[in-house]
């Protein structure tokens, strides 16, 4: 979604602000927009429509210069793509406002402060803020306590950075319910909206809580609550290399996180394995208690992650013998909800910051277990300061590393990864689950990362499979059993980054209306490791290749499946049944990302998504 930068130094920033926005391209963003206090002490902006080096361009055609600025990439939310929807807003000449989130009320401050005179130039929600607080400054002198009442008018998401012509020294921001981060340098200090964005020049960074209100000096930071106290947040040092944001010797970041999948799935099991068991703590020092007892499990998730909550149902129910629900978090968080007894509340993201299902983790939350609430929440998630994995009682970290590429990969493989560590503790702990099973699987987990790697030597092959698509505007996914939400997940990627319009079902659903799709122009993309679904799902493929249909099957190599007429069989490495939705999740990403590349498409950001929806 919109990304923000923001900086007070002793140096000139403009450069700082513009690398700043360049790491949060992945971010997904229409416009792109800074504004600087010049050395004159009046504040000066430049906005432009498209990618950051438009932007840069116009800095090196008209430089700006200053030791004050914020930065802004923007992602259309109220108001079409355009320059004068772009941020930074300003109110007059001396307050600039850049703003990430939705305020839901803008209509009717709009029209309040219209009638106070002001004249708005742009159709966006955000322009509302900026007159609010230039109004509040008329009150409250001090930027700070302005910016603490004019807040509290504001409905909605929201994460801000102020400047202001009058009070030159400070940067002021405010959060509530989207991400900001401070970081810390020597004679000088940032705000993002991700640490990504000031990597080059800090490793220091302190997180704004929920309400948090900041103001940022060269040499101090001093943060409110949203009652207006004082408190202190602590600074934490990322350790994470900067390498992350290089796509090195890869064409798209999409290609180098597909090919991460084994040394992240690897990070993701250090630590997290016994001798034959999963060590439960690693959960948080109460999740045995905590998992003793669970009676149900309430999954949450958007997207990709959704599709991972999908392939776990099977996992909890088949292992630990535990009923589980999946939802998506916009659907879930509008309905009400039954809840069963003693039920463990679980979100799955990739940030963190996902606006619905964060939305949905604090509805569950509103209920004590004894009053019709949950037992208790856990999140699956990459990103360790995040507000999903502050806001729950137990978390599991990915350990994925920064995902660039706006089509998910390697979060989704760790996310599987972290749902299986997840099935097993539960089953262990409820003594649900066959000790020599949950060896078996341990065992299995341990050589999950070779597996993978043979998986990705296919690569290949699959690039040549992906020509079979290059002149083609629909495909049909199957799978059946876990393998289903695996197919979703194909399909997923393949309409993200290709556009090509891709549908998944479970391929014994074909003869219920899909069949009539299939012809010569259908591609039907199958997944089939080797188990006890495999004949029957011989048998939905051989429907398939009776309608002219032309099959590319993903299959285990001890499937006895073989090319012919319209069938190209891609031999998977054999791999346990249960762990084989991880595995197959691979060649899948391979063809997507191959097929985009034959059309063209921007393959590490495909037009209108954003990476972290953080926004309804």
């Amino acid at each position: 979604m919109c990304g923000i930068v923001g900086a007070v130094a002793e140096r000139n920033i403009t450069a700082v602000l513009v690398e700043g926005l360049k790491r949060l391209e992945y971010r997904g963003y229409d416009s792109a927009g800074v504004a600087l206090l010049t050395e004159q002490g009046a504040l000066d902006r430049r906005r432009r429509v498209g990618k950051v080096s438009e932007l840069q361009a116009a800095l090196q055609a008209e430089p700006l210069a200053g030791r004050l600025g914020i930065a802004h990439t923007r992602w259309a939310t109220h108001g079409a793509p355009s320059e004068r929807n772009a941020h930074p807003h300003f109110s007059g000449q001396e307050l600039a406002v850049v703003h990430n989130g939705i305020i839901e009320n803008h209509e009717e401050l709009r029209e309040q402060l219209k009638g106070l005179g002001y004249v708005f130039t742009s159709d966006t929600d955000t322009e509302t803020i900026v007159h609010l607080l230039e109004h509040t400054l008329k009150s409250y002198a001090d930027l700070a306590d302005a910016l603490k009442v004019a807040v509290k008018q504001l409905h909605g998401a929201y994460g801000l950075a102020v400047i202001s012509a009058r009070q030159p020294d400070r940067l002021l921001a405010a959060r509530s319910g989207s991400p900001l981060v401070i970081g810390l340098g020597l004679g000088e200090n940032f705000l993002a909206s991700d640490q990504l964005a000031l990597r080059q020049v800090t490793d220091r960074f302190m997180y704004l809580e929920e309400g948090d209100i900041a103001e940022i000096k060269r040499d101090s930071v001093q943060i409110w609550t949203v009652d207006g106290e004082a408190v202190e947040r602590e600074s934490v040092q990322y350790h994470e290399g900067a390498e992350a944001a290089d796509k090195g010797e890869y064409r798209h970041f999409m290609l180098k996180e597909i090919f991460e999948q084994p040394r992240v799935v690897q990070r993701t099991l250090e630590g997290r394995l016994g001798s034959d068991h999963v060590l439960v703590q690693a959960f948080g020092p109460q999740a045995a208690e905590l998992f003793a007892k669970v009676k149900n499990v309430q999954i949450v998730a958007c997207g990709t992650s959704y599709h991972a909550g999908m392939v776990a149902r099977y996992w909890l129910e088949e292992l630990a013998g535990i009923p589980c629900q999946i939802e998506v978090a916009s659907e879930f968080r509008y309905r009400k909800v039954v809840v069963q007894p003693d039920t463990l509340f679980v979100s799955i993201s990739q940030s963190g910051e996902t606006a619905d299902t964060l939305a949905a983790l604090r509805n569950a939350k509103d209920k004590a277990p004894g009053q019709g609430g949950y037992l208790a929440s856990l999140v699956i998630c990459n990103v360790g300061t995040s507000s999903l994995v502050r806001e729950s009682d137990l978390c599991l970290l990915t350990q994925a590393g920064p995902e660039i590429g706006v089509a998910s990969t390697k979060a989704f493989t760790t996310q599987l990864v972290g749902l299986m560590l997840l099935t097993l503790a539960l089953g262990q702990v409820r003594g649900t689950l066959d000790k020599a099973l949950e060896a078996e699987l341990v065992d299995e987990l341990r050589r999950l990362p070779t597996r993978l790697g043979e998986a990705l030597a296919m690569d290949k092959t699959v690039e040549k499979i992906s020509e079979l698509f290059a002149e083609k505007h629909h495909s049909l996914f199957l799978g059946r059993g876990a393998q289903y939400p695996v197919a979703m997940e194909g399909a997923l990627k393949l309409k993200e980054i290709s556009y090509i319009h891709a549908e998944a079902y479970p391929a014994g659903e074909l003869k219920h209306g899909p069949l009539a799709l299939v012809d010569s122009d259908m591609p039907v993309v199958t997944v089939a490791p080797n188990n006890e679904l495999l004949e029957k799902l011989k048998s939905n493929l051989q429907e398939v290749r009776a309608r002219g249909g032309e099959l590319i099957v993903f299959a285990d190599q001890q499937a006895g499946m073989r090319n012919g007429e319209g069938t190209h069989v891609v031999n998977m490495p054999h791999i346990h049944d249960l762990l084989a939705p991880i595995l197959y999740t691979i060649p899948l990403q391979l063809l997507s990302y191959h097929v985009a590349v034959l059309k063209g498409t921007d393959v590490d950001q495909p037009r209108n998504l954003a990476k972290s929806v953080t926004v309804e």
